[in-house]
């Protein structure tokens, strides 16, 4: 089943962009790495595994239709954070800006008719639905703490059970 160049591009697009939130994901566990707070980044390199996953979700999707994956450059994401809070802001602003991109895939495969296609991504908006809820908890939990060391630390033992 053929599909078309344009939805074609799209989806080697987002696998680029899949792969850059992965790429983003492993910065930020870098910096908790650096602060000595192993649980938020072992959380951080589990979700830059699922953000990878998710490329390959894409990428099969390509393969399995004969269509060409072509990888494009991916672009250094940030280093440096100033705290748990900002990473995790960061993190709920590129889930949600994501989220923007899987509905325009999809609302462009629904357009062309591209049954497959649309099949596959409703998947991908459910997905971010769980994407946003996720991190916009964690940005709530780590307001409500503020700078209370014991707390955090907590916070922090849990999401390390992540992954």
């Amino acid at each position: 089943m053929d599909m078309e160049k344009k939805l074609q591009d799209a989806v080697n697009e987002q696998i680029k962009n899949e792969l850059y939130s992965a790429y983003m994901y492993l910065s930020m566990a870098t910096y908790f790495d650096g602060e000595k707070m192993p649980g938020f980044a072992a959380w951080m390199k589990a979700q830059a595994k699922e953000e990878y996953s998710h490329a390959m979700k894409l990428y099969d999707h390509l393969a399995d239709r004969g269509a060409r994956v072509l990888l494009k450059a991916i672009e250094q994401p940030p280093v440096n954070f100033n705290s748990p809070l900002e990473v995790f802001e960061q993190t709920l602003a590129h889930e949600k800006k994501v989220t923007k991109m899987i509905e325009n895939l999809y609302v462009m495969a629904t357009e062309m008719k591209d049954i497959a296609a649309s099949v596959m991504l409703q998947w991908f908006v459910a997905e971010q639905v769980e994407e946003e809820s996720t991190a916009s908890g964690i940005v709530e939990a780590l307001k409500r703490l503020k700078d209370k060391s014991e707390p955090l630390f907590m916070l922090e033992k849990e999401l390390g059970k992540r992954g």
